[in-house]
């Protein structure tokens, strides 16, 4: 269904009201986009479209609250992102973040986490390998440009715990793409 079939503000509506088909296009529209963000938090299909339609309960739940000045993608991004943490609070209650007092001089702009990725190379295979905790840090750090402060703020952890998974995080994700990258010269 492209932009050209669907007036948003129509569906919108329509899902204010509670409209279930509305609901339904709506879903369906947005789909993909939504999909592509579950996937770079969750390890597996499975589990990205647990985070995708909770995502979208809470849409459906609170449509009253989107403000239409804004963008509709941006919000529900924002949501997506939240159901994320969620997700990841629910399943993933052990504490795997790890402290790492050498990473605590790091400012948040840092240039030191440069990975090299080839264009059009997949890394989302690559990205799910990571721990939850670690996945998690980078997707909002680097990905999403959240803050430490913000970061630790959501997840319940220490700004140094923020910074150190993300460290970590780097660093096995350039080990792993320098495995894939050994295994398809060799």
């Amino acid at each position: 269904m492209s932009i050209g079939e669907i007036n948003l503000n129509f569906l919108l509506e329509g899902c204010k009201r509670g409209n279930r088909n509305s609901q339904r296009r709506l879903y369906e529209h947005f789909y993909g986009y939504a999909m592509n963000v579950s996937l770079r938090f969750s390890k597996n299909r499975e589990e990205a479209v647990e985070v995708l339609n909770d995502a979208f309960l809470k849409v459906f739940a609170h449509i009253d609250r989107y403000d239409p000045a804004y963008p509709f993608k941006t919000w529900l991004r924002r949501i997506l992102i939240h159901a994320a943490i969620d997700y990841y609070r629910k399943y993933h209650k052990i504490p795997a973040f790890l402290e790492l007092t050498e990473a605590e001089h790091l400012s948040e702009s840092q240039d030191g986490f440069a990975i090299t990725i080839s264009s059009g190379e997949d890394v989302l295979p690559v990205l799910q390998q990571l721990s939850p905790s670690y996945r998690m840090v980078f997707n909002l750090f680097v990905l999403e440009g959240y803050k430490h402060h913000e970061i630790a703020e959501m997840l319940g952890i220490n700004v140094s715990t923020s910074r150190s998974n993300l460290v970590r995080a780097i660093a096995k994700l350039r080990e792993l793409l320098s495995k894939k990258q050994t295994e398809l010269i060799g």
